[in-house]
């Protein structure tokens, strides 16, 4: 099959576009050309001539010469409205926006049906690694059972920082900042948002499920307090921020964003700095793996290019799993077990919400529970307590309340120098 041509009307050049820009003078044989750039800033100095510059989106979006527009701006509302009209005009998209996706993903799914034209969104999850596309072609057949990974590397970054050099949380994030992985409001990282999001494309390619962001429960690494970092360290283990989906038997599936531990044999143990990693557990093909960089421009770049060269072969998702899934329903009784650090010196309103408590400790200035809650309960609790930070140790799927013998200590337990270990 001959490749086509694309002609690229590009929307947004910061670290990305510009990378994207290189990256495509560097890959002759692709048979693309990037006609305009339509950018924000007329005042604003750039690394290539004016000539190559719009600031009228009509300019990208009107022209018929143009098959191809490739959105990379950050604000999302904006990025719907020029996606849209793209699709409306008969126009492929390539994206990189999760937020923007995640949040109209109904809405696009059938303005790609409607108007016969692809949009492909790699470079949206995980950057380097080609994730969408095996859940949409290799996975076709093969059920997937659960899904679980890093799926931010600014965060994974930060932390990678906390325990390779000791660096305060404070000191990773302004570093993270420094080096361009992380905005100058990093709340969409660290808050587990950007995770979520990401979640969400994954959970329509892996499972056919369409779900609304709000569905899902992200819980991010900005309550992390030393007493976490301590526990981890004395532990042996290293905190990653992971995205996780289960397929239960009851015809549901449980899905959120938490902070984890993980031990040193884990696959995600070693996955540090920018990369991030993802494991898929399936029928048939048992457990895999996937690592590659998650920031940057090269990386993120690396799969919109991915996606261009796609195109040229008239590529499209189909969106098997969506023609072919059972309807699932969200289950939040999932049984967790977790560390819980707070605060809060009413205790034992805190044991209330557990199923069973396994260890406990509390100081003048703050304590821990180590136990099982489920999902649902886990969201009412951080509610009540503000100030909780929460660390997952391990997901059970298919346990049940009525498996767990309440063990609730209605006393706090005091140390004053170290921890319990």
């Amino acid at each position: 099959m001959a490749r086509k041509n694309l002609t690229i009307g590009l929307f947004g050049f910061g670290c990305v576009g510009f990378g994207l820009y290189e990256v495509l003078h560097k890959t002759p044989g692709l048979k693309t050309t990037i006609k305009n750039i339509c950018v924000k800033h007329p005042e604003k100095a750039r690394p290539i001539a004016a000539a190559n510059f719009t600031f009228d989106k009509n300019t990208i979006l009107s022209d018929p010469e143009i098959n191809v527009v490739v959105e990379l701006i950050d604000d999302s509302e904006v990025a719907f409205e020029i996606v849209s009209e793209a699709l409306k005009n008969g126009k492929a998209v390539v994206s990189a926006n999760k937020k923007m996706i995640a949040e109209h993903f109904q809405e696009l799914l059938d303005l790609q049906r409607e108007y016969q034209v692809p949009l492909l969104y790699e470079a949206a999850c995980c950057a380097s690694i080609p994730i969408i596309r095996n859940l949409e072609e290799y996975y076709d057949t093969d059920l997937l059972q659960s899904i679980e990974g890093i799926v931010n590397g600014s965060t994974n970054y930060i932390l990678t920082k906390t325990f390779a050099e000791n660096l305060s949380y404070e000191t990773a994030l302004r570093e993270a900042q420094e080096n361009g992985y992380a905005e100058s409001d990093p709340s969409l990282d660290t808050q587990g948002i950007d995770a979520k999001y990401k979640l969400l494309l994954l959970l329509a390619h892996a499972f056919g499920q369409i779900v609304k962001p709000q569905d899902i429960f992200n819980f991010g690494i900005n309550k992390l307090r030393d007493l976490d970092l301590q526990f981890a360290k004395e532990k042996g283990l290293k905190i990653k921020l992971v995205a996780q989906a289960f397929k239960n038997e009851n015809q549901s599936i449980s899905c959120f964003v938490l902070p984890k531990f993980v031990k040193p044999g884990d696959k995600l143990f070693d996955i540090d700095d920018v990369f991030n990693g993802i494991i898929t557990q399936n029928n048939f093909s048992d457990t895999q793996f996937f690592v590659g960089k998650g920031a940057g421009a090269f990386p993120t770049a690396s799969a919109v290019l991915s996606d261009l060269s796609a195109l040229t072969y008239d590529y499209r998702y189909e969106y098997k799993k969506l023609n072919q899934a059972e309807i699932l329903t969200i289950n939040n009784e999932l049984v967790l077990k977790v560390f819980l650090s707070s605060r809060e010196t009413k205790t034992q309103v805190l044991f209330t919400y557990f199923h069973k408590v396994e260890e406990s400790y509390r100081s003048q200035e703050t304590g821990y529970l180590v136990g099982y809650i489920s999902l649902k309960k886990l969201q009412q609790l951080i509610q009540l307590v503000p100030d909780a930070s929460v660390i997952l140790i391990e997901a059970k799927p298919g346990l049940k309340d009525q498996n767990l013998v309440t063990k609730v200590e209605l006393e706090p337990v005091y140390v004053s120098d170290s921890l319990i270990v």
